[in-house]
């Protein structure tokens, strides 16, 4: 069984290898090569993880919605007519699984708001884990820095309308410049702390859904995918 078990991966790593189209991948799992179905799961974890996050903005609860997304495929492969691509059809599954999910989400709020006394007052505020407390005081510091790092005449008009709330006209007044002035120089600073930003947190590390959740997640579909009858 282990040598089976082993032949049977190095098959798979060979798919993966040579790129498989999806079509191909689909018919040979309509076929009967349900393993097959891990290379699909593998291919789009990043970004049904991303679109998904957009959209719930949970992270604890994105690997559930993006497993449902990819039973809800499998058992709908048949009828997979190959008129647009794979890609965009399971992104379409995966965003109304991902609607559906808010849409719970809501009706448990409500439900709650009814069932439980309203207080008096705002809100209890929601609590900072520990992490998010890492990252607020990280991120503060390198906004700070980015800030005091743009030229004076960026720095000043940015910091007197974006941080103190001043309008345009006491901004003005204050620097003895014309109202164009004053919007230029808070847009080009505005552009500036975002290409400094950029340096800082590369694109393509963000939102990334790491290879142990990727792992989990195939394997989590595949034994249910090797259940179904």
């Amino acid at each position: 069984m282990v040598y089976r078990d082993t032949i049977r991966q190095q098959d798979l790593n060979k798919a993966a290898d040579v790129a498989m189209k999806d079509e191909e991948i689909i018919r040979r799992v309509i076929e009967g090569d349900k393993d097959l179905y891990s290379l699909i799961v593998r291919k789009y974890n990043q970004r049904l993880y991303r679109i998904g996050l957009s959209i719930i903005n949970n992270d604890s609860a994105i690997e559930d919605v993006m497993q449902s997304t990819y039973i809800k495929a499998y058992e709908n492969l048949d009828k997979f007519k190959f008129e647009a691509a794979f890609s965009t059809w399971i992104t379409r599954i995966l965003i109304n699984e991902s609607l559906q999910y808010v849409k719970k989400q809501e009706q448990v709020v409500r439900r709650e708001k009814y069932i439980t006394p309203i207080l008096v007052g705002t809100s209890a505020p929601q609590p900072q884990t520990p992490l998010m407390k890492v990252i607020d005081s990280e991120l503060k510091a390198v906004l700070e820095l980015t800030i005091k790092k743009l030229p004076e005449k960026y720095r000043t008009v940015f910091v007197m309308r974006e941080l103190e709330n001043m309008n345009v006209a006491e901004t003005m007044e204050c620097l003895g410049l014309t109202e164009a002035n004053v919007k230029v120089r808070l847009n080009r600073a505005k552009v500036m702390l975002r290409d400094k930003l950029k340096s800082y947190i590369k694109e393509e590390e963000l939102l990334q859904f790491y290879k142990p959740r990727c792992d989990r997640v195939v394997g989590n579909v595949m034994e249910i995918v090797n259940a179904v009858a």
